[in-house]
C-alpha cells in the first residue's frame, strides 16, 4: 500500500517575515541602541569585549545622534528667526557651504558644497540662517535630489521671494569605497523656483557659482 507523500513547509527566512512574526515589534524595544550595536559588532565577528571595541557602542550612539539631529529641528523655525524687511531686489549668493550627510540606502557618507540664491521680494534672510538650514536637512538619511529641493522649498515658503536656486555637488562613498568603487566622480543637483526657471536668471546664477572663490 502506497504511504501518503508528507511535504515538508520550509521556513521563512527571517528578512522575509513580518515584524510581528519575527518577534522584532516588541522584542527589539526592549533593548537598548548601544545594546543593539554591541550586538552588530558580535554579527561582525568581531570581540565586543575587546578593548578597542568596548566603548564603541557608545560612541556610535552619540556620533549617531548628532549625524541625524536634523530629525529634531524645524527649518521654517530657523528660517523666520531672523527675517529683515529690506529694500533690496537682486540676487543674494551664499556659495562654497560645506555640507556633510548619509545616504539612506547604505548609511555611508556624502559630502560636498551647496551654492544657494534668492531674489528677495522684500524680506531677506540673515545670513547664517542658510548655513543652518543646510544642515537640518543635510543631518538626516538623505539622498542629494531630495536635500536640495528641501533648502530650495524651505526658503520659497519662508519668505516667498521672486525665485530661489540651490545646486549641490557632493561625493558618495557608496559609489568610493563599495559598489562600483570610482574614486573621482562627483554628482550635481539643482533646484530651480520661480524666477530661476528663466534662462537670463538661472544663467547668472550658475555662472556666479562657477567662479572661483575670492580667497577673502
Amino acid at each position: 500500500m502506497a504511504h501518503p507523500m508528507v511535504v515538508t513547509k520550509a521556513p521563512k527566512p527571517v528578512s522575509a517575515l513580518s515584524k510581528t512574526e519575527a518577534g522584532l515589534e516588541s522584542g527589539l524595544a526592549d533593548y537598548s541602541t548601544q545594546e543593539l550595536y554591541r550586538e552588530l559588532i558580535g554579527r561582525f565577528h568581531e570581540d565586543p569585549d575587546r578593548d578597542g571595541l568596548l566603548a564603541t557602542p557608545s560612541r556610535v550612539e552619540k556620533s549617531m545622534a548628532f549625524l541625524t539631529k536634523g530629525y529634531q529641528q524645524n527649518p521654517t523655525e530657523i528660517l523666520r528667526g531672523a527675517l529683515f524687511d529690506v529694500d533690496y531686489d537682486e540676487m543674494v549668493i551664499v556659495k562654497d557651504v560645506e555640507m556633510f550627510s548619509l545616504c539612506e540606502h547604505h548609511m555611508l557618507p556624502f559630502w560636498g558644497r551647496v551654492h544657494v540664491a534668492y531674489i528677495p521680494d522684500g524680506k531677506v534672510i540673515g545670513l547664517s540662517k542658510i548655513p543652518r538650514l543646510i544642515d537640518v536637512f543635510a543631518r538626516r538619511l538623505q539622498v542629494q535630489e531630495r536635500v536640495t529641493r528641501q533648502i530650495a522649498d524651505s526658503i520659497q515658503e519662508a519668505i516667498a521671494p521672486r525665485g530661489v536656486g540651490v545646486v549641490i555637488e557632493a561625493r558618495h562613498m557608496c559609489m568610493m569605497m563599495r559598489g562600483v568603487e570610482k574614486q573621482q566622480s562627483t554628482t550635481v543637483t539643482s533646484a530651480m523656483v520661480g524666477c530661476f526657471h528663466d534662462q537670463p536668471t538661472r544663467g547668472e546664477f550658475l555662472s556666479l557659482v562657477r567662479q572661483p572663490s575670492s580667497g577673502i
